[in-house]
């Protein structure tokens, strides 16, 4: 759609005396009540808890000393956990400013720091700064020749700078009533200065073409921020233009399944700022750019309730969390539209302070989406089986009188979006806990997106559970990727056969065939078989399995204990040796886990060789 056709439908809508959020003649009155309703108390207690602890603490300071330390030692967490608070900062007064607006304290506090975001040097991370004039040479000025040197710091747009621009126009609407004037033209100018005039003028930015979480963040945000701020139509019909054809890029990223092979969270996170846009879009236009009526956003949409096995663990393939809590105002706003996405028990909802980005957009959704009535139709995820056939991810979900048993496996390529190399790699999860993990994304830092990616434990093929042939992992790139042989999904079993040999660059490798089939029982088994064909008699094979729960080798059987049960692992003794190994990582917050590999050493080699492992819950 070209701008002409945009400015035509924005002429639809003309109501001075609201605003996108809220009718502004009962703004006030809805705040009030909601401060004193039973249904958000849990909500309203934990925004008020913090805030009072926030009220207590100085702001800090995004230092100089703390900007630097990206560039030169690659670490993010120093300088992202003062940043993200400050972005708590800006949520948490602005929330208490609407729900206690008699209190002066908040609006102080909240007026403080507007204008210490305003301040910032950046409001990207230095992480994605990349490479600057600023960084690289000495600048040039000229008064009579404005170049993107005078914009400096300014020319960059990454994913928590158009956040910001979001989160800053949101709380100008709001609270414009409230702030004085200099700060509400400080807000207008920053985002201008920062956002709108880059984006138009000194792009194209690379996410623009993007097919993964970049687009749909970076071009709803300002797309959001410019249905709020914009009252030029010709403007605005100009950067929609360009913010839609951006969304048609992260739409591209779907196939027909609905799935993103990027995992759970990137899901909720690229996903989450696309309807926070195409809402406002959608009630700026009256209705007549209504983008859920495209039946594949419709299939997204369902792809959380095929994500998560037991309460709030996830099939966590990617750089995914493997505990992860729902975003209950997205949820609701999405099965108003599509009554067939699930609305999970009240308990599995994200609380306020658990969203370590402190995201504003998904922060004011969880309260202002929020439907009292759904929260009682929540119920404990149901048994389900899923087969995502383009990501070709296999999810089942069974439920007997002895609980919930979970098994999920992967196909797909070595080159996915936030990739790992894990073809063939599955976990299997019972009653809360998972004995064959994915160790999901661990801590971001320069290196861990360079070329040493696949030297962390949770990128390479060294931190699943799939085999190691000669010494040789599995590689990186699009060619590296499973093939399908067959899917066969039955009531009282699922089986899925999948060749791997192409994941392997072993020269002497002809064939490599993982077959898994799920026995649905009252106590449920996987039966694992890998089937190898070389050119030549291999030096080792061995079969690698990952846990986060210690083995005990000590019985006559290879036994992974849980709180409440155990998964036993059978296997023929005369072919197969065992070993474990204990490996630390560090997960995504930088916290040190342990982790075992159990490598079944196969003892019996030749050009044709036949592995055969049970996996059974007791």
């Amino acid at each position: 759609m070209n701008k002409n056709q945009i400015k035509q439908l924005l002429s639809k809508y003309s109501d001075e005396h609201s605003s996108l959020l809220f009718d502004l003649s009962k703004q006030d009155a809805w705040w009030r009540e909601l401060s004193q309703a039973e249904a958000y108390r849990p909500m309203i207690d934990e925004i008020r808890a913090e805030a009072q602890q926030l009220l207590e603490q100085p702001a800090p300071d995004l230092s100089f000393a703390l900007f630097r330390i990206f560039g030169e030692n690659g670490s993010r967490l120093e300088y992202e956990n003062v940043y993200f608070v400050m972005r708590k900062r800006l949520n948490t007064f602005t929330l208490m400013s609407l729900l206690d607006p008699e209190s002066k304290d908040y609006l102080d506090a909240l007026q403080e720091t507007i204008w210490s975001v305003c301040n910032e040097y950046s409001w990207c991370l230095p992480a994605h700064m990349g490479t600057t004039k600023e960084t690289t040479q000495d600048a040039e000025y000229s008064l009579h020749d404005y170049s993107a040197d005078l914009q400096g710091n300014a020319s960059v747009i990454d994913l928590f700078a158009a956040e910001t621009g979001f989160a800053l126009s949101e709380v100008l609407r709001l609270t414009e009533n409230r702030l004085p004037l200099l700060l509400r033209n400080r807000i207008k100018h920053e985002v201008y200065r920062r956002i709108f005039w880059p984006y138009l003028h000194q792009g194209p930015f690379s996410w623009e073409t993007a097919t993964h979480n970049w687009s749909a963040v970076c071009a709803g945000s300002i797309g959001s921020a410019a249905l709020h701020l914009m009252k030029d139509e010709d403007d605005l019909a100009l950067l929609l233009e360009r913010v839609l054809g951006t969304l048609d890029c992260y739409l591209e990223g779907f196939e027909e399944d609905g799935a993103t092979t990027e995992g759970y969270g990137y899901w909720y996170y690229g996903f989450g700022f696309f309807v926070f846009f195409a809402d406002l879009l959608k009630k700026r236009t009256a209705g007549c750019l209504n983008l859920f009526s495209n039946e594949k956003i419709h299939r997204i949409a369902l792809f959380q309730q095929k994500c998560f096995m037991t309460g709030t663990s996830v099939v966590n393939f990617s750089d995914s969390l493997p505990e992860s809590r729902i975003h209950m105002g997205l949820t609701h706003y999405l099965n108003r539209i599509y009554p067939d996405v699930v609305i999970p028990d009240f308990a599995l909802r994200t609380g306020y302070t658990e969203d370590h980005c402190n995201r504003w957009a998904t922060a004011l959704r969880n309260v202002l989406w929020f439907q009292p009535d759904k929260a009682s139709l929540g119920e404990p995820w149901e048994q389900a089986t899923y087969y995502l056939n383009d990501a070709e991810w296999l999810i089942s979900r069974y439920v007997n009188d002895e609980g919930v048993f979970c098994f999920a496996a992967k196909g797909g390529h070595n080159n996915e979006p936030h990739n790992h190399n894990d073809v063939g790699h599955f976990i299997v999860h019972s009653q809360g806990e998972t004995f064959l993990a994915d160790l999901g994304s661990g801590m971001y830092t320069k290196s861990y997106f360079g070329p040493e990616r696949y030297s962390y434990l949770c990128n390479g093929s060294q931190g699943h559970s799939v085999p190691i042939i000669n010494g040789h992992l599995q590689k990186e790139g699009a060619a590296h990727r499973a093939q399908v042989l067959n899917v066969a999904l039955e009531k009282d079993q699922e089986r899925l056969q999948l060749n791997l040999t192409a994941a392997y660059e072993d020269e002497s490798l002809l064939n490599l065939e993982r077959s898994f089939t799920w026995l649905k029982k009252e106590q449920p088994v996987l039966l694992l078989e890998d089937s190898y064909q070389f050119s030549e008699v291999p030096e080792v094979i061995v079969e690698r399995f990952v846990t986060c729960l210690e083995p005990d080798l000590s019985g006559d059987s290879l036994v992974i204990p849980g709180k409440k049960q155990s998964l036993t692992i059978g296997y023929d003794h005369h072919l197969l040796q065992p070993h474990v190994q204990k490996l630390e990582f560090a997960d995504h917050f930088g916290v040190v886990k342990e982790v075992f590999t159990i490598d079944f050493k196969l003892l019996q080699l030749d050009k044709k060789c036949k592995v055969q492992l049970s996996f059974h819950f007791e």
